[in-house]
This record gives C-alpha cells, sequence and structure tokens, in this order.
C-alpha cells in the first residue's frame, strides 16, 4: 500500500534535502511536484524545518544547508534515512563493521533520534529511530518517494557492510540482460533498494533518490525549464520504468521514474 504507517527496521523510510536556498528550492520543487510545505520550529530562530507534503501527507523534508556544513564540504543533497529499532545500537554496529560516524546520535525535537553515517565505501546516509514521525507517510505514488539507491566503485564491500548492519541481502543481476551488474538489496521478501557501480571512473560513493511521477519525459521537460540540469536521461529500463536524473538548480541531484509496475 502507498500510505504508511508504521517501517519494519532496515527499511529506508525518509529523505530530506539539505539547501542553500530553502526558499529558491520550495519554488522549484513546489513548481515542478505540487508540494506544499509547512515550517516547523527547530528552536533555530530563522532555521525551520520545511515538512513537504502531497496531498495532506508527509513526503519529504527540506533544511537550510548553512556555510559552516558547507565548509565542511557537504554539497546540497537529499539523504536517504534507513529505519533502525536503537540509534545507538546500529551506530555502534556501523563502527565495527567499519562506517564513520559524521554525527550522533541525537534527538530531533520528539519526531525522533539519528545519526549521520558514512558507509566504508564513503556514501553518506542517516538512520533513523521513530518517534512522533515514521518517515513518509506516503511512497511509490506520484510525487513521492519510490526507491534509494546506492552508487558505489565497491559494491562488494558495501553488501559486506549493509548485509551485517541491517541485515539486507544482496541479489545481483546484470541489467537489461547483458548490462552492467545491478544488486537489488533485500529484506526479507521486499526489494526495498538498490546499488551499483557508478556510470563513469573516479564518482564519490552517494546515496540517491527517485521520486515516482506520472509522465518522466513531461517532468523532465518542466524540470529543465524550472532552471534544473538533465544529468542522464529520459531512458527506459526493462521491466522496471523510464526514469532519468536531474540535478536541481540549487546542485542537489535527484532522480525520476515512470514506474513499469506497482511497488509496494
Amino acid at each position: 500500500m502507498p500510505e504508511r504507517t508504521e517501517y519494519a527496521p532496515g527499511t529506508p523510510s525518509w529523505t530530506d534535502l539539505a539547501s542553500p536556498d530553502i526558499a529558491a528550492s520550495q519554488q522549484f520543487y513546489g513548481s515542478l511536484f505540487g508540494w506544499e510545505f509547512s515550517e516547523a520550529d527547530t528552536g533555530d530562530p530563522g532555521n525551520p524545518y520545511v515538512m513537504v507534503r502531497q496531498g495532506g501527507k508527509d513526503v519529504a523534508g527540506m533544511m537550510k544547508l548553512s556555510p559552516e556544513m558547507q565548509a565542511g564540504g557537504m554539497p546540497p543533497v537529499w539523504s536517504t534515512y534507513v529505519t533502525v529499532k536503537d540509534v545507538e545500537a546500529a551506530t555502534a554496529k556501523a563502527t565495527e563493521l567499519g562506517g564513520a560516524v559524521l554525527s550522533g546520535p541525537m534527538d530531533v525535537m520528539d519526531a525522533g533520534r539519528m545519526s549521520v553515517i558514512a558507509d566504508p565505501t564513503g556514501a553518506v546516509f542517516c538512520v533513523w529511530q521513530a518517534k512522533g514521525t515514521i518517515g513518509a507517510q506516503l511512497v511509490n505514488e506520484p510525487v513521492s518517494l519510490t526507491w534509494n539507491e546506492l552508487m558505489s566503485p565497491d559494491v562488494d564491500a558495501a553488501k559486506q557492510f549493509y548485509g551485517g548492519l541491517f541485515g539486507w541481502k544482496a541479489e545481483t543481476m546484470q541489467m537489461g540482460g547483458d548490462g552492467p551488474p545491478y544488486t537489488v538489496w533485500m529484506l526479507g521478501e521486499a526489494g526495498i533498494g538498490g546499488a551499483m557501480a557508478p556510470p563513469m571512473e573516479g564518482m564519490p560513493a552517494f546515496w540517491g533518490v527517485y521520486f515516482a511521477v506520472a509522465d518522466c519525459d513531461a517532468t523532465v521537460a518542466k524540470a529543465t525549464s524550472l532552471g534544473a540540469n538533465a544529468l542522464n536521461g529520459p531512458m527506459d529500463v526493462p521491466e522496471v520504468g523510464r526514469m532519468a536524473a536531474l540535478m536541481d538548480p540549487q546542485g542537489a541531484a535527484f532522480s525520476v521514474i515512470k514506474n513499469a509496475g506497482t511497488p509496494t
């Protein structure tokens, strides 16, 4: 079902955008996706957390990419959050498995508790222990989160790390039958994300996010008219859908896909 009231531990459950210009980002994504926005008080005057809503449901968030974050090397980015039972335990386990703790564990008001971690290949993600906020209340429907994908030059090392941390099983296949290897992360019987090597040598490891759309080509055309850059596609992926990679006007990469089937 697209509506969610809880997430099993080990499931990607949320994404938020760190942007140097929140107002400009709201204008871009509001125009592109029709999203609605509301501000949550963070206790930091002038720096609210922006909740993104689709049809009255929470689908994502936005926050200010501060000069301090930028000075530390953090780019404009859509981050991936994975639900866990216990942030402290997950953070300690990630360290044991070769990950690096960048921030946390820390409380996020009464919404939940989180840490920011870099896996051994350098990709950054967050772990989320829900309290008042489970994560996205709507997924897999236009225009909500539908897929999280690791780009890493060392997928084999990532398999060891995420398998040990979240219990993910890795199922690897050839894309299109004779294309590059693609790994689907399995949690039980469910495919909850993917992984592959970057298309170009030298690209750093990162977690990417996909938003479902009703029409990939129309979305790309509208995004570019609003100032985004098309990085790849639109292109068809057999039995998966039609997708494209974009960079928004503030420099954050994201992907859109018209799913061939109906993800659950």
